[in-house]
């Protein structure tokens, strides 16, 4: 049994039995709920089967292919969940030494902006935060496992100014077009004395593009062909003093993807 409004949102391609299948696990990349309920499949009392055994398996075959590559691309709404447990050791470890620098700066749990949270395992630790995404379907896929969630682009971020004592921006800037108002809005959200923790690869290091093409080539439907916008060590750390932070950090995931740590100055004393 399947919602209307879930199905319609769905572009299927089997045209067979296998047809099941892609809707199971197109429902399930689209972050929607499944529940399963057993029930006992008995054969049928009359008549002859339409399978064609041939026909059948071959179309099962392709679609499995197919649905295999949705299911490890970033179109599925648990892909950042999944990698930090995936069986390629090099994202495995990426992601979770990203998880712990990121976690590491923050010094406030309780006041706490995920920008770009995606289906990360860094803001389901991070209970009390909220998460802020573009993408419907992850945050759709969140939402049994956070509370705090809302749909919103980084360029027009829907808080009150000095909201928050730390902004975390981990792996975004480089997906969007470069434009002032995402380093304004992250300003504006951030009380005086707080911490943004600001994350993008360094395309100043040469390791990061040959990483970046074994990357996009072991996994095509990762996130290596998204990256638009391409910044270095020295062009991120300026931008962030032209703003007026003081920079007290900053680690590297695999000496190529470097995560800031900046605070935002008190306001000075008036006499």
């Amino acid at each position: 049994m399947y919602h209307r409004d879930v199905l319609m949102g769905l572009t299927l391609v089997a045209r067979d039995f296998d047809m099941l299948e892609e809707i199971l696990i197109r429902v399930h990349a689209e972050g929607w709920r499944i529940l399963e309920i057993p029930f006992r499949y008995m054969s049928r009392g009359s008549g002859s089967s339409h399978v064609r055994l041939f026909k059948f398996g071959w179309a099962f075959a392709k679609t499995l292919v197919r649905m295999w590559r949705l299911r490890n691309s970033v179109a599925a709404a648990d892909y950042d969940h999944r990698a930090f447990d995936s069986p390629i050791w090099l994202q495995r470890y990426w992601q979770r030494t990203r998880h712990r620098i990121v976690l590491g700066y923050v010094e406030s749990p309780k006041s706490v902006l995920d920008i770009g949270c995606g289906s990360s395992r860094i803001i389901q630790d991070l209970p009390d935060a909220v998460g802020l995404d573009i993408l419907q379907h992850k945050l759709r896929w969140l939402k049994a496992r956070h509370r705090l969630l809302v749909r919103a682009s980084c360029d027009r971020l829907p808080f009150r100014a000095k909201s928050f004592d730390t902004v975390i921006n981990s792996e975004v800037i480089e997906h969007v077009h470069d434009s002032p108002e995402i380093w304004s809005e992250m300003w504006r959200v951030l009380r005086p004395g707080g911490v943004l923790v600001l994350g993008t690869p360094d395309y100043g290091r040469w390791l990061w593009w040959v990483l970046e093409w074994i990357y996009g080539k072991v996994l095509v439907g990762a996130y290596a062909h998204e990256h638009i916008t391409h910044f270095n060590r020295e062009e991120v750390a300026r931008r962030l003093r032209a703003d007026g932070y003081e920079i007290l950090d900053c680690q590297y995931v695999g000496f190529c993807e470097m995560i800031f740590k900046a605070k935002k100055p008190q306001p000075a004393a008036t006499r």
